[in-house]
């Protein structure tokens, strides 16, 4: 055994300590930054709504685009519309822009999104953080609920997919899009939060609590739109690799992942829980054992490369969108004042049976389309 032990330590390569600075001060700033830039869209939604609601009189008509990277729902179907028809409907074309940014660098960088962009992912990271100080260790499920709680998010995620791709007919889908409910989504969303119920409130703080005692509950256990990003990073051409040959099994990589994956026994970090946080990367001890690569042609890159590869991809496609003049949408001041004084009426499909409904009429208006006089009167 002694033997053994001399043999291996003779032949193990000698180990560099890694000298790379961290990347996780860069990556709160730049969480802080869209944190920030969430802040500041939601202030101007305020001015613009106190604008409809006061007929005009107080506020701003500026409605900012950016509003709509928190409808994914409308987003999603306005995507799906975009392949159907080649059109991007006209209602809230910034969401789509938004949502192809989060795709794209979700694709090319894992579930970045989440932890370097997302203000709910920053907000978790804080919350969980707190959580770790109090109970000065990091808590989490046993995996007998783990799995199955994890679950729920591809279950929500499930029923949004089979509602829109499946029972949604196009004729459906243009109907619902060109809906008053989804014309003032966005200001029924603000009314949401700005006059939450009881209820509402007893559930977000449920998540708060629940997000101190088991980091990240909110994103590992409930949200669709981290299951779909997650799926997509399975096939990302990017990875976090370990070098076996290096490691000195000191399970630093491991304790320090928010999404609990037990990094030092892998060889290639392939889970749909992976942020590309590069946590892991940052606190390994030894030069050129944990890194960030490129599948094929197979190819390490920097941390910081990696930064400004992810802030830029979504800066671009949200750029490219406001350049190309499909970031504003049509709705007229006139029509916000209409749908304000009527907007407690509009309602959506809840269900198959209402889907169903709402392909029948749909359909069999696109092949009885009304008269002018028809569609005045209908108003």
């Amino acid at each position: 055994m002694r033997q053994t032990a001399i043999i291996e330590a003779a032949t193990k390569p000698t180990l560099r300590q890694s000298i790379v600075k961290p990347i996780q001060k860069y990556r709160f700033l730049i969480q802080i930054g869209f944190a920030l830039l969430c802040i500041w869209i939601g202030v101007e939604f305020h001015f613009f709504v106190e604008h409809i609601e006061s007929g005009g009189a107080v506020g701003s008509s500026y409605r900012p685009p950016g509003v709509e990277g928190f409808l994914p729902i409308s987003s999603l179907m306005s995507l799906y519309y975009f392949f159907l028809t080649g059109d991007i409907h006209p209602a809230h074309p910034a969401g789509v822009l938004i949502l192809v940014a989060i795709l794209v660098v979700s694709f090319v960088f894992g579930k970045s999104f989440c932890s370097w962009i997302c203000p709910v992912g920053l907000i978790s990271e804080t919350v969980g953080d707190l959580g770790e100080k109090i109970f000065r260790r990091k808590m989490k499920l046993p995996r007998l609920l783990d799995y199955p709680l994890r679950s729920l998010k591809y279950l929500l995620l499930g029923f949004f997919v089979y509602s829109i791709f499946f029972l949604m007919s196009t004729a459906a889908l243009r109907a619902f899009l060109d809906s008053p409910y989804n014309l003032v989504a966005d200001i029924k969303m603000y009314y949401f939060f700005a006059e939450m119920s009881r209820f509402v409130l007893t559930v977000i703080a449920a998540l708060l609590v629940l997000s101190i005692v088991i980091r990240n509950f909110w994103c590992r256990y409930l949200c669709p739109y981290g299951a779909l990003l997650g799926l997509i990073s399975l096939i990302s051409p990017h990875k976090i690799r370990r070098n076996a040959s290096n490691c000195i099994d000191c399970g630093k990589c491991t304790e320090v992942c928010p999404s609990h994956i037990e990094v030092e026994k892998l060889r290639t970090v392939v889970s749909d829980e992976c942020t590309t946080c590069l946590a892991c990367v940052d606190i390994c001890p030894t030069m050129d054992t944990l890194s960030l690569e490129l599948t094929l042609p197979k190819r390490r890159i920097p941390r910081k490369v990696a930064a400004i590869v992810i802030v830029g991809l979504f800066v671009l496609i949200t750029g490219f969108g406001i350049v190309g003049g499909n970031w504003q949408n049509n709705i007229s001041t006139e029509e916000y004042l209409y749908h304000q004084e009527n907007l407690k009426s509009y309602g959506h499909p809840t269900g198959a049976q209402e889907i169903s409904d709402l392909n029948r009429k749909s359909n069999k208006a696109e092949r009885q389309p009304l008269s002018p006089g028809e569609e005045k009167g209908d108003e």
